[in-house]
């Protein structure tokens, strides 16, 4: 069995953190799972946001899972969220995609959705 885990919440969500939690579970029991973050859910990827010293950091607790990481394009591009390639070709000053997500067509979730026994959105 194959997990799909849709991310769409906004990382200030306590579903953000359930989608952790269950990635996170995952992984621990060697269950075979991808991720995909999806609407509001690709601030998470945004490597200029601050967080509290004495709050637990989202993104930093994803890249801890060493898992791929693929985050919608369109949807990040739409939040100011880039990596070097788009920002080039899109003509914007900066790039702020955190290490370790990747931007990603559509094209990657409808073969997510395909190729999972099971989906789960947050």
């Amino acid at each position: 069995m194959s997990t799909l885990v849709l991310v769409t919440s906004a990382p200030t969500s306590i579903h953000a953190w359930h989608a952790l939690g269950l990635a996170q579970a995952l992984q621990r029991k060697n269950e075979v799972f991808r991720v995909f973050f999806y609407q509001d859910a690709v601030h998470v990827a945004n490597n200029l946001q601050w967080v509290p010293d004495d709050q637990r950091n989202l993104m930093r607790e994803w890249q801890k899972l060493s898992i791929r990481l693929p985050v919608c394009v369109s949807a990040a591009l739409n939040r100011g969220i880039t990596d070097e390639e788009n920002a080039k070709r899109h003509q914007i000053s900066h790039h702020n995609l955190a290490q370790g997500f990747e931007l990603v067509g559509l094209g990657e979730l409808a073969d997510a959705v395909e190729s999972s026994t099971r989906l789960v959105q947050f």
